[in-house]
């Protein structure tokens, strides 16, 4: 007899594991281990949310950080479905990052986990750079969502300027 599993909905978002680490917790009978994950996703047309989980085990830690990346979904403005209207320099704690618009064709051209955020987001064409000195991941993908998510759209620019 085969039992009724329950099929998870087939989630409309793309997503890609930043980082997993090991923590430890240390108690009075010892260390107790747990997995911490950092989790990227995006719908390639201007949606972007990031995640951070722990859980017991790496599978348990990369679901729940997915969830919690899908419920921190940010909008982006994309012109001609391409590029940002604008050039932005954001700084998150130690983290700074300057993302600049570039023409059709000129390809995405940025490191690390900002350009993993940049990819999912569905930016085709634009020139970011770390300029932080911190290596750290998560910091440097905050930025990047941070600077993102302060973006406003061509339109509100141009509708503040006459005001």
């Amino acid at each position: 007899m085969r039992r009724n599993i329950p099929k998870t909905p087939k989630s409309e978002f793309k997503d890609t594991l930043l980082e997993v680490r090991r923590v430890t917790r240390v108690m009075a009978g010892g260390k107790r281990f747990s997995f911490r994950a950092s989790v990227v996703v995006g719908d390639m047309k201007g949606r972007v949310g990031f995640g951070i989980a722990k859980g017991l085990d790496f599978v348990s830690a990369v679901q729940k950080a997915k969830r919690q990346a899908e419920k921190n979904i940010i909008r982006i403005p994309l012109v001609d479905e391409r590029t940002i209207p604008y050039d932005i320099e954001t700084k998150f704690d130690a983290a700074r990052v300057r993302i600049k618009p570039a023409k059709k064709g000129h390809g995405l051209i940025a490191g690390g986990s900002c350009r993993v955020v940049l990819e999912l987001a569905g930016v085709k064409d634009v020139s970011a750079k770390i300029l932080g000195k911190t290596k750290n991941k998560i910091a440097n993908a905050r930025a990047t969502i941070k600077a993102l998510g302060g973006m406003k759209s061509k339109i509100r620019v141009v509708e503040e300027k006459k005001k």
